[in-house]
């Protein structure tokens, strides 16, 4: 492991990216005997199939500056004494083992330490107050844990900490307003899936520096923090499962960075709109706003300023993850999130550049699907559904090449379907189920593959997959052009053959009427002598 020495004279550790591979196949446990190495300053064990109790090993390792061993399967307690002699502890990684208990309270003896991460072990039991007088802290990773209670108050004193993530506990209580204020230097935050309670602290600083904040999956209420648009580095906001009643942020155009847009299952309400900023979400990437109270036409201006889906594709063998590389190592700020795509709800541990995605699906917009949205050429994901659109499918939509999975289902959408969704390539899931459709289903290429779910419950459509099938010259004619009304010539040949039965229909029922009438009274005694004549020469042949 490589360092590079710091002003202070202290060598900083630089931590291994992913693609570097430190694993053995180490198994049983640590020789008790290596705790007798009280000169031994790094030890490395991570990665291998190492199992059994650790504190009796890290405890006595006096001079240990750093310890790593992630990624086994070390299991037990932390006993109350394990870090009452590492004084100069500055890393200390432990994730993903089967560690359980309660942190230590003498982790705060650690006084040297910056890199603390437990992610992904058993722990329980809450935070320990003592934790904030780890005040050189720079790394905190409890994520994956069983923790519960709320974040003490003493964080607040963690002023150089950088990265704080205590994603997926039982943590409850109210954030504490320091979050935005004292910790003025974070730079990613993850409270996500957690039971947190009462609103985000609007005390983000005029020097705010966060680059993502997670707080998806709990129960935040109000409104989003107006004090959030001080943070102009911010790439990632994700605030989506909790009760957040407010209008659309368009304020957060003014965040050139921004780049992930998460607002879904929440009480947000109003028409989507993007006043006179700035920036207008030019580098806005993903955006997902589904399952709330939005009304309106579907915002044109928003959809014309996502320029970084706009502009062309980028190449897909181009295999880059939205991370940074900071002071820590390298960060995944698109951290476990999750999108509707393909009909499934998918998690992404990490979400590719080129990963592009718009989502307004279970709202109440109306009117018709804008054609600019043809224009959004990178776009893999779009999700519509659940909506009160109306209207043709534009065919611009036939433009979307790199499109993967497309839902318009459940609106009121009609006409046809236009044949220019041949040319979408990488489609692999289709959902136009409960409109209004009607006519031919395009044939050729991704559309052979498509099942009957993706047509159900639009009765005027034709062809296969459906076992209807269409007139002769109705499966082979370009798409019909449709009248002022909306209908397509289809209607007018309905209409004649309907007229032609009614015809036939009521003229029998008129002939056997006047028939029966004129027997039984005998008149008109001119048309009874004609029959009479008819009769007898039939009757003489």
């Amino acid at each position: 492991m490589s360092k590079k020495k710091e002003k202070n004279g202290k060598w900083r550790p630089i931590l291994p990216n992913n693609e570097i591979k430190y694993n053995n196949l180490l198994e049983g446990s640590i020789p008790i005997e290596i705790g007798n190495l009280t000169k031994l300053q790094i030890l490395y064990l991570h990665q291998n199939n190492l199992k059994g109790k650790i504190s009796s090993v890290i405890g006595n390792l006096t001079s240990a500056v750093e310890i790593n061993l992630t990624y086994n399967n070390f299991k037990g307690h932390l006993p109350s004494w394990t870090f009452d002699n590492l004084s100069k502890l500055q890393l200390l990684h432990l994730r993903e083992n089967r560690i359980s208990g309660t942190i230590p309270s003498s982790i705060s003896k650690c006084k040297e330490l910056w890199f603390l991460s437990l992610n992904k072990n058993s722990l329980e039991g809450s935070i320990p107050i003592e934790i904030g007088n780890l005040t050189m802290l720079e790394y905190l990773d409890l994520g994956y844990n069983n923790l519960n209670g709320q974040i003490p108050s003493s964080i607040c004193n963690l002023s150089s900490l950088l990265g704080l993530s205590l994603f997926n506990n039982n943590l409850d209580g109210a954030i504490p307003e320091c979050i935005g204020s004292s910790a003025s230097s974070l730079v990613y935050l993850e409270l996500g899936e957690n039971n947190f309670h009462g609103k985000i602290p609007d005390t983000f600083a005029q020097v705010c520096t966060l680059l993502s904040f997670q707080i998806s999956n709990n129960q935040i209420e109000g409104s989003l923090p107006r004090s959030l648009v001080n943070c102009k580095d911010l790439k990632l906001l994700d605030v989506g499962n909790n009760y957040l009643n407010d209008t659309f942020p368009a304020w957060l155009g003014n965040l050139e960075q921004l780049q992930v847009l998460i607002l879904r299952w929440n009480r947000f309400h109003g028409q989507v709109g993007s006043p006179e900023v700035t920036v207008s979400f030019t580098r806005l990437r993903a955006v997902d706003i589904s399952h709330n109270n939005f009304s309106g036409y579907l915002p044109v201006k928003f959809l014309k300023n996502l320029h970084a889906i706009r502009e062309g594709y980028e190449k897909k063998d181009k295999q880059e993850y939205m991370e940074d590389v900071l002071a820590f190592g390298t960060w995944n700020y698109a951290f476990r999130l999750s999108f509707t795509t393909k009909g499934l709800e998918t998690e992404f541990e990490k979400l590719l550049t080129i990963w592009t995605a718009i989502d307004f699906s279970n709202n109440q917009f109306c009117g018709e699907i804008p054609k600019t949205l043809g224009d959004l050429h990178s776009l893999i994901v779009l999700n519509l559904s659940h909506n009160c659109l109306i209207g043709p499918i534009p065919s611009s939509l036939g433009d979307l090449s790199e499109l993967e999975s497309l839902d318009l289902s459940s609106n009121q959408l009609q006409g046809r379907i236009p044949t220019e969704f041949t040319n979408l390539g990488f489609l692999e899931v289709v959902n136009l189920s409960h409109n209004d459709l009607k006519g031919p289903i395009p044939k050729g290429k991704q559309f052979d593959t498509f099942t009957n779910d993706s047509y159900i419950g639009n009765l005027g459509l034709c062809g296969l997959p459906l076992s209807k099938s269409c007139g002769n010259d109705e499966g082979t004619r370009t798409p019909a052009r449709l009248d002022k009304d909306g209908d397509d010539d289809d209607d007018d040949g309905i209409n004649w053959k309907f007229s032609i039965l009614m015809g036939y229909g009521c003229g029998l029922v008129l002939g056997l009427s006047m028939g029966y009438i004129v027997f039984a009274t005998g008149k008109p005694w001119w048309f009874i002598r004609i029959y009479e004549r008819v009769r007898q020469r039939c009757a003489k042949r």
